[in-house]
């Protein structure tokens, strides 16, 4: 092994692990809260994961902002330069905090026609409005705690998020089994409780990874001058690279909530098991969301560094590695499916249409994962973000949502088809994914 290789590997298993630890907690609690309000019905399963469409909308979009700001925060660490970092995590604070209290105020005051835009079931409109409007306070705290995070992340602190995750979510994992099920002398609030907890959590969160990164003295953690330091100059650079990042995200969140849309207007046992198949794919994609992140921070510092000819060899080696490990994560997924009847009191045939769409997963796997890599890992990473956009949306807008749409309305196929049909956009678009790596377009120094 030669010392390119120790350097990479290093660095890999330093980064990657903790944010991989980081997301299989969070998916497991994920996949433990389904469960648990997949005790109380399909109808609270369907409510309670319309409701969390919408946090997943904000989700995202915090996440855009934020890996836009990555760009910048991998390439300034390369540099060294601490003003720069901080510069960045304060705008990118602003931004999501922003976003999330104008979602907070929506999901607050119109929790009914929010999700009566995606499901004509009234029971399912009812408890899922319930949920968002107690939920939705939980917004902001979030908004600060991600942005910060994945600033931490960019340079290379990523044990304090993990702390910060591992706690919040055991609280959460904890609440939940009190509050939904009267535990412990609490009473038995059903998915009111689910939502007290998420809110609770997340404040626990946000002090945990603010305390402990100013604490210690973290290159992100600036003063409120340092964080609005924010020139005409480089806000114009941020806005070039991170707007299509944004733009990005929220397009695809778009797609994925019409994914959501079309299944729950097929029925309500159709978007019980693609809620299921949803938690059992991010508890897959963990590992690689590890590996993903890892790369972003791995390739820009190398190109902050001015070392293009490391970062490219660096990106061909996550392009071959990610999914040949996809491919044993997807040959898991088969038996693994068995075992949802164990897991979910939701019926026969929400259950057989689950497992099926999971067994559709383990097919497209590999390719979900090159494609991952591909636009947060190397696109991002030198600041290519216009193809990265273009990539994602082109995949989930020309193929996947016409094909379910297609599939649910004209053709009148079964659940997991309309599933199948969907995932179909990874292996379209994972052919530009392979051109784009290998033409170095997407190898630039945003900093200067």
């Amino acid at each position: 092994m030669t010392s390119d290789d120790r350097i990479f590997y290093r660095d890999l298993l330093r980064i990657a692990v903790p944010i991989a630890l980081q997301n299989l907690i969070a998916s497991s609690v994920n996949m433990l809260d389904t469960v648990m309000v997949g005790r109380l019905g399909a109808v609270e399963l369907a409510a309670v994961g319309l409701g969390n469409q919408i946090w997943f909308l904000l989700m995202l979009l915090l996440f855009g902002i934020s890996t836009g700001a990555g760009v910048f925060t991998a390439q300034y660490w390369g540099k060294r330069d601490v003003a720069g970092i901080r510069r960045t995590t304060g705008l990118s604070m602003a931004l999501g905090l922003g976003a999330a209290l104008a979602f907070m105020v929506a999901a607050m005051a119109f929790p009914r026609f929010i999700l009566g835009l995606y499901s004509k079931d009234p029971e399912v409109v009812r408890i899922g409005a319930e949920y968002l409007r107690l939920a939705a306070p939980s917004f902001p705290f979030a908004a600060a705690s991600f942005a910060f995070s994945l600033a931490l992340r960019g340079v290379e602190r990523v044990k304090l998020p993990l702390a910060a995750t591992v706690v919040s979510l055991a609280t959460n994992a904890i609440l939940n089994y009190a509050l939904i099920f009267g535990k412990f002398g609490a009473p038995a609030l059903g998915v009111r409780g689910a939502a007290i907890a998420t809110v609770l959590s997340r404040v626990i969160e946000t002090a945990i990874v603010f305390l402990g990164a100013y604490a210690r003295k973290m290159p992100p953690a600036g003063t409120l001058k340092e964080f609005r330091s924010w020139g005409s100059g480089f806000l114009s650079r941020f806005a070039r690279i991170a707007a299509p990042v944004v733009v990005n995200e929220v397009l695809w969140s778009l797609g994925i909530t019409s994914y959501n849309a079309i299944l729950a207007r097929v029925g309500t046992e159709a978007i019980a098991a693609y809620n299921v198949t949803s938690t059992v794919s991010q508890l897959a994609m963990v590992l690689f969301m590890g590996t993903a992140n890892a790369s972003a921070v791995m390739l820009g510092k190398r190109i902050g560094e001015g070392d293009r000819a490391t970062a490219f060899a660096w990106a061909r080696r996550f392009a071959i590695m990610a999914p040949l490990i996809g491919v044993a994560t997807g040959a898991l997924l088969i038996p693994a499916s068995l075992a949802l009847p164990w897991l979910f009191a939701l019926g026969a045939e929400p259950l057989r249409q689950a497992r099926l769409m999971i067994l559709a997963l383990a097919v497209i796997f590999p390719f979900k994962v090159f494609n991952l890599h591909v636009v947060i890992g190397i696109c991002r990473s030198g600041g290519d973000t216009r193809f990265g956009a273009f990539f994602d949306i082109f995949g989930v807008w020309l193929f996947g949502v016409p094909l379910a749409a297609l599939g649910a309305f004209v053709l009148r196929v079964e659940p997991w088809v309309v599933f199948a049909l969907l995932s179909f956009d990874e292996v379209a678009k994972s052919g530009l994914g392979v051109w784009r790596l290998a033409s170095k377009k997407w190898l630039n120094d945003v900093t200067v």
